[in-house]
């Protein structure tokens, strides 16, 4: 993989015809750092969000040891990437087959669920040749939540509803060395309620249900900085979790989990486009929504942007994209902020891409980053540098 110091560096070694990304290790490295020393329990990095084998041992070496899978395919890839990992089969729900090899095959003990069904099966699939039940197994059930203080909703398609869950954490109860209830308040969680909303949903499940749980799983949800979304310090939300956690009718030896994705891998990427084309105030770029583009097309993700020629002198002005395929789809209205005399054959680096960005390409067309470098510079934007001011939270303690 090339090596520059920063984005102008490549566009000057390699004049780009086609999308570079550009990796930033000490980035997610510091991500990592910041997760594991101070979130009060276990940081469980979601691989969906960048599944990269790089970023993976990149995480594993600052101290990010459980991985949340979410497919058969996630398992393989991660299990051997990082042989000592535990992974934590997350999807609520799963084929017999990929459960009945993530356990014997994969070592994994961990499963969440959200229905009767999907709790037969997990019995079924991981027990022993004499018909046994496993006696090994971690099972979370997955409790329906608001997304209501999130960019991204994740609550329609899984998640027990509360009037429900006591019979199914009752019967869980029956089949695990360990029960946990586990949730996602939805994908950027703009403030520290969400997960003080959540666990006090969690606090009305177990009581209704009377079992002993231990563990408590917070999901993913927390948040990076892009335009117009800057959250509170994320340390603002680990004390909010960590006092609720603590206030739980739970085990005295319960475990508090986390699910970052986009969190850890947000400021690890970013990309350089070329504009092949201007009309008006829109640019033809050589990216887009079937590629590292997609959250700016399908749910009109703003990212950071930064024109990399040094002879553009005109104030900013707001543009929107369109990609390289024949699709009318492949659109980003933006507004993305540049300077009013780009043109054609200008380049530019689109920032905080490292979560959904990469992960999300197809070769629709024929188009997509196929080139990677890495930097050494810093990112647009960080929650872990230091130097940015803490907008303030809502402070919350109790909903009581």
């Amino acid at each position: 993989m090339h090596d520059f110091p920063d984005a102008k560096a490549v566009v000057r070694a390699l004049s780009p015809d086609e999308a570079v990304i550009l990796n930033r290790p000490h980035a997610a490295a510091r991500a990592a750092r910041f997760f594991t020393e101070k979130f009060p329990g276990t940081a469980m990095y979601a691989v969906k969000a960048n599944p990269s084998p790089d970023l993976l041992r990149i995480l594993w070496a600052e101290g990010v040891t459980h991985y949340d899978v979410a497919s058969i395919g996630e398992v393989r890839m991660v299990r051997e990437t990082l042989p000592e990992a535990k992974l934590c089969f997350m999807h609520p729900v799963k084929t017999s087959s990929a459960i009945t090899e993530a356990y014997n095959v994969h070592g994994v003990r961990t499963f969440s669920l959200d229905t009767m069904e999907e709790l037969e099966k997990i019995v079924q699939a991981t027990q022993s040749d004499a018909g046994e039940p496993a006696q090994d197994l971690q099972l979370l059930v997955r409790l329906r939540v608001s997304s209501e203080h999130s960019e991204l909703s994740l609550a329609a398609k899984f998640g027990v509803d509360l009037a429900d869950a006591a019979p199914l954490l009752q019967a869980t109860r029956q089949y695990c060395d360990a029960l946990g209830i586990c949730f996602h308040v939805g994908s950027q969680a703009m403030t520290p309620f969400a997960y003080v909303q959540a666990l006090e949903r969690v606090r009305a499940a177990i009581a209704e249900a009377a079992v002993t749980v231990d563990i408590i799983d917070v999901g993913g949800g927390f948040p990076s900085v892009y335009p117009d979304l800057d959250p509170p310090a994320l340390e603002d939300y680990f004390q909010q979790i960590h006092h609720h956690f603590e206030a739980l009718p739970i085990s005295y030896s319960a475990e508090l989990w986390a699910e970052p994705g986009r969190a850890l891998c947000a400021e690890y990427s970013s990309l350089i486009v070329k504009v092949e084309k201007r009309r008006g105030d829109e640019l033809y770029i050589n990216d887009g929504a079937y590629g590292a583009l997609f959250d700016a097309a399908h749910v009109d993700w703003r990212f950071p942007v930064v024109a990399l020629e040094d002879d553009l002198t005109q104030p900013l002005a707001e543009f929107s994209f369109y990609g390289p395929t024949c699709d009318d789809a492949d659109y980003m209205k933006g507004p993305f902020m540049l300077p009013a005399d780009i043109q054609a054959g200008d380049f530019i680096e689109i920032g905080m891409l490292g979560a959904y960005g990469a992960a999300m390409q197809t070769r629709f067309n024929g188009f997509g980053a196929s080139v990677a470098a890495i930097v050494h510079d810093e990112p647009m934007a960080s929650l872990y540098r230091g130097d940015r001011q803490r907008p303030q939270s809502d402070n919350v303690v109790s909903l009581r």
